[in-house]
C-alpha cells in the first residue's frame, strides 16, 4: 500500500506539478524569474527520488551512480556541441530511467540540463528543457521491463522521446513570440523545426544502440555487487 502511494505522489509531482512550475512560472515571471523556475523545479524532482529512500548504504551508492549517469549526459552534451542538436543526451537519461528507476531518471533529465546549461547558457528555455527530458527519463523507467528485454523497444522509445521533447519546447517557441498561445503558430513551429526533431530521433537512435549494452552491463554489474 505505502509503495503504490509512493508511486501515485511520484507520478503528481513529476508529471503535473512540475509542468505546471514551469508554463505557470513563464506566465508570471517571463524571462526574468528563469533561475528562480530552475531551482524550483530541480528541488521537487528531487522530492519522489528521495521518497522512497531508507536510510542505508545502498542508497548513498544509488545516488553516486545518479551523479555518474548525470555527469556523463552533461560530458555527452559538451563532446559533440560541435554537432548542432545531435548529442548522446537523451540516450543517457532514457538508459538511466530504464537502469535506476523512473523517478532517477526524471532527475537525471532536469539535472542534466540544469548542470549543462551553465556552460551552454541559463536562459527561459531552461525550466522547459528539464521537464521534457526528466518526463523523458520518467517514462523510459516506468517501461523499464520492455525496454530491456527487446532493443527495437527502446529505440521506437527514442524515436518517440525525440519527437516529444521538440513538440515540447515548440510550446516556449510560441510563447517567446509574444501575444500568446496559438494553434496556427504552433503549427509553423513544429513545421520550422522539423529538421531538428529529425536530427534528435536520429541521434537518440544511434546513441542508444552505441551505448545500451556498455552501460547496461556496467550498471547491472554495480546494482549486483552492492545489492540495489
Amino acid at each position: 500500500m505505502k509503495a503504490k502511494i509512493k508511486t501515485v505522489l511520484s507520478y503528481l509531482f513529476l508529471l503535473v506539478l512540475l509542468p505546471s512550475i514551469a508554463v505557470g512560472g513563464y506566465f508570471l515571471f517571463r524571462e526574468r524569474g528563469y533561475v528562480w523556475i530552475s531551482v524550483a523545479i530541480a528541488a521537487v524532482a528531487c522530492i519522489p527520488f528521495f521518497i522512497r529512500f531508507e536510510k542505508t548504504t545502498v542508497d548513498v551508492r544509488r545516488i553516486v551512480l545518479l551523479a555518474l549517469m548525470t555527469a556523463l549526459s552533461v560530458l555527452g552534451r559538451l563532446v559533440f556541441s560541435y554537432i548542432p542538436h545531435f548529442k548522446p543526451v537523451t540516450a543517457v537519461i532514457i538508459l538511466a530511467g530504464v537502469y535506476l528507476g523512473a523517478e532517477a531518471g526524471f532527475l537525471c533529465g532536469s539535472l542534466s540540463v540544469l548542470c549543462s546549461n551553465f556552460i551552454f547558457g541559463q536562459g527561459p528555455w531552461t525550466p522547459f528543457q528539464m521537464v521534457a527530458l526528466g518526463v523523458i527519463g520518467f517514462f523510459a523507467g516506468a517501461f523499464a521491463v520492455p525496454f530491456k528485454r527487446r532493443t527495437f523497444l527502446l529505440a521506437l522509445y527514442g524515436v518517440v522521446s525525440g519527437i516529444f521533447y521538440s513538440l515540447f519546447m515548440d510550446i516556449l517557441t510560441v510563447l517567446w513570440l509574444g501575444g500568446g498561445f496559438a494553434a496556427k503558430k504552433y503549427l509553423a513551429a513544429v513545421v520550422a523545426s522539423f529538421p531538428i526533431m529529425l536530427t534528435y530521433v536520429i541521434s537518440n537512435v544511434i546513441f542508444l544502440f552505441i551505448l545500451v549494452k556498455p552501460l547496461g552491463k556496467k550498471i547491472n554489474r554495480i546494482k549486483d555487487k552492492y545489492g540495489f
